[in-house]
């Protein structure tokens, strides 16, 4: 619903409406103004790499073909058209996606929004990985992406369906017909894939993942799903004029809003969908939170269930910008931002929104520093415990049932069940910091896991929590949990696994892959003496259970 005081832009199918009681109304104004003063618009979608200042050109210089994409992707329909029509013709109508961060992001909103099927293998969890390896494999062909061809997760899922392929069978030739490899021109995937005979998809090598969406990363594995994607570039090409603009430009509104809300301390962006579009939240949340969460600045995307949802609907801090996805009208005071339209135009708009808000916040919106501090800290926890030594889990401060309970004796404070130590962490939470959820499980087998946010959230009665499944918010929120504002309480959650499953040719297994990466990030939180839990679960479903109940007990006393 539009009311009198609202700025409203509409071009291209694109709707973006600011409340008028956004608190820093005028700051966005003088940043548009700005903008304008300095052609943003103009230089922006003419990839000048100057914008974000001499630190930033020169990876700003090879991060900015995302801005044509609507037409320079065109070029992949033909390949994906063909290429489709040979699987299909093969029985091959079951994909899977391997791939990590902006590789299985935009993919998995693009399929669902279309009502299509995909098979998202972005976790290094053996049982879900063993789901993904029974399911339908005489039907199945394997999209392999990473942009870098390097990425442990997708290397190691690779090696995982080429051992099942050829445990059923097939010949290396026959194997060369079910796996197709989206990279980087020149990346070390390419080489792997033509010395295999694998079908291979180069995408745009100027495009950073997170803004991939519109290139073979996105475009592939959603074309042989049987999504339109002409229509999908369709979409964004009819925006793509409006972006050039200084007046009637829903990015440059978009991006003013984020960057203007996160310089005067409204740096959560709380987004909540209609069901027009599918999990556009949690690709949003990559680009967001990755491009802007460094140096200590940023804006952290809180993705709930909806917009009566803990952390939208009541008791949210200064620092919320209630922004609501998709075209129904939602007549309600507490939502500041609404933004409708295409999943296509979304994307690009989005994308170039995300990059204004840089500009205005101050940093480069195509690095990710911290990123890899993780990934080298998995790495030298393996070299370090060899192939069969212990990875360096730690005593529990006690154990509560199902639960080991992980943390310094000053953060539990005295807690000795569990209860008492979700308790302790939440009274860590500053006036508006958040907290951070990081769940190392099954996301298709713990499926209750994430009502955990919202408990919390109630629990909390003020600020956000986001939750994540590990180890994919690793290539997204991991950037903004450690190179953003300095403000984040962290809830690691670990489990045992009834049955792992061995990574073909390496030395380590899914399960000790996942515990690496857990205990990698957890090193490089607690570095920075930020405060984290970690609670294992020695048996999944009762450990889960026990943690849901606690959860929702302290969600029931701050109700009372």
């Amino acid at each position: 619903m539009v009311h009198a005081n609202d700025e409203r832009v509409t071009a291209g199918g694109v709707d973006v409406t600011v409340s008028g009681d956004l608190s820093h109304a005028a700051a966005v104004a003088e940043v548009i103004t700005a903008c304008v003063v300095d052609k943003v618009p103009a230089r922006l979608v003419a990839s000048d790499a100057t914008l974000w200042g001499p630190e930033a050109e020169s990876l700003a210089a090879i991060r900015l073909g995302w801005v044509d994409l609507p037409a320079s992707s065109r070029a992949l329909l033909p390949q994906l058209a063909e290429l489709r029509e040979r699987l299909s013709a093969e029985g091959l109508d079951h994909v899977v996606l391997a791939g990590m961060g902006g590789s299985s992001l935009a993919p998995e909103v693009i399929t669902a929004t279309y009502g299509k099927k995909l098979t998202v293998l972005d976790t290094t969890d053996p049982a879900q990985v063993r789901r993904a390896l029974g399911d339908d494999l005489e039907r199945t062909v394997v999209v392999v992406s990473s942009k870098s061809g390097g990425t442990v997760e997708t290397d190691s899922h690779r090696r995982a369906f080429e051992q099942a392929f050829l445990d059923e069978g097939l010949t290396n030739d026959q194997l060369a017909g079910r796996i197709v490899v989206v990279t980087d021109p020149g990346s070390p995937l390419e080489n792997t894939a033509r010395n295999a005979g694998y079908t291979i998809v180069l995408a745009d090598p100027n495009v950073g993942g997170r803004y991939s969406a519109l290139t073979a990363f996105g475009l592939v594995p959603s074309a042989l799903a049987g999504v339109d994607v002409e229509q999908l570039l369709d979409d964004a090409a009819a925006l793509a004029p409006a972006l050039a603009g200084d007046r009637d430009n829903p990015g440059l509104l978009l991006g003013a809003v984020l960057g203007a809300a996160a310089n005067h301390g409204r740096d959560k962006l709380v987004l909540a969908d209609t069901g027009d579009i599918v999990g556009f939240g949690d690709w949003a949340e990559q680009l967001i939170a990755e491009s802007t969460g460094k140096q200590g600045r940023g804006v952290l995307p809180v993705v709930v269930e909806g917009v009566d949802a803990p952390g939208f609907d009541h008791a949210v801090g200064a620092d919320a910008v209630r922004t609501v996805i998709g075209d129904e009208e939602i007549d309600r005071p507490d939502v500041d931002l609404r933004v409708s339209g295409p999943l296509g135009a979304q994307l690009l708009l989005w994308e170039y929104a995300t990059a204004v808000a840089g500009r205005v916040i101050g940093i480069d919106p195509f690095d990710q520093p911290n990123v890899q501090e993780s990934k080298d800290n998995t790495g030298a926890l393996l070299t370090k415990a060899g192939d069969d030594g212990p990875l360096p889990v730690g005593e529990p401060a006690f154990v509560d049932g199902a639960v080991e309970v992980h943390g310094d004796a000053v953060l539990l404070d005295g807690a000795s069940d569990l209860t008492g130590a979700l308790r302790a962490l939440l009274a860590t939470v500053p006036d508006n910091g958040y907290l951070a959820v990081m769940a190392y499980l099954d996301r298709l087998g713990d499926t209750d896991a994430p009502k955990l946010r919202p408990w919390l959230a109630e629990a909390l009665a003020g600020e956000q929590v986001t939750f994540g499944w590990a180890p994919r918010f690793l290539h997204s929120t991991g950037q903004f949990h450690k190179g953003g504002p300095a403000v984040g309480v962290f809830l690691q959650i670990t489990g045992a696994n009834a049955e792992d499953l061995d990574v073909p040719a390496k030395p380590y297994s899914f399960g000790r892959l996942q515990l690496a990466q857990a205990l990698g990030d957890l090193g490089a939180i607690t570095s920075r003496e930020r405060p984290v839990l970690r609670l294992h679960l020695t048996d999944r479903a009762t450990g889960l259970g026990q943690l849901l109940d606690a959860a929702r007990a302290l969600a029931d006393g701050a109700a009372r």
